[in-house]
């Protein structure tokens, strides 16, 4: 019996590993200007949520969840995670399965600082899109458009459609 030949490995090939790279690059710098600042702990993934919360105040997983365009799920684990390091707090709900969330102290101290890096942040990424020929925002929303005339459901069920090995 011959063996088959073992098809390449497909994760040596990716288009968006790159991106997550550069993502991931730019979220370590913003955490190094936090670390500059000694404003340990704080992941750059949280901000929004802080900014958020000091805006609007105390707010439910659901209600944080919607305000940020996540799930519940997701912010549920988020919320985890900022809680543990100390970021908020959360109270029960006013019913049994929700729970309130609101800042510590800690985050209040910072808050006003983390605003400013948020607009610097922006205000760099626009200095940074201006330098180049084609914005991320633009290929973002351009992808974005594309994907409303088919889904990426869609065009990912079609090639496996197409593949012998996904029958």
């Amino acid at each position: 019996m011959t063996q088959q030949p073992v098809p390449p490995d497909p994760t040596r090939q990716s288009l968006w590993r790159p991106l997550f790279r550069l993502q991931a690059a730019m979220d370590a710098d913003i955490a190094r200007v936090y670390a500059e600042q000694q404003i340990d702990g704080l992941k750059p993934v949280w901000v929004m949520e802080l900014l958020r919360l000091h805006h609007l105040g105390p707010m439910t997983i659901a209600e944080l969840a919607q305000s940020v365009g996540r799930t519940h799920s997701a912010l549920s684990q988020k919320v985890a995670a900022m809680r543990e390091a100390g970021w908020v707090r959360t109270a029960p709900g006013e019913d049994a399965r929700s729970k309130k969330v609101s800042l510590t102290p800690k985050a209040q101290a910072v808050v006003r600082r983390l605003a400013a890096e948020w607009r610097a942040t922006e205000a760099a990424l626009a200095e940074l899109e201006a330098e180049i020929p084609y914005p991320l925002s633009r290929v973002v929303e351009d992808i974005e458009r594309a994907l409303e005339h088919r889904s990426f459901h869609d065009r990912i069920a079609a090639k496996l459609a197409e593949d012998p090995q996904w029958s």
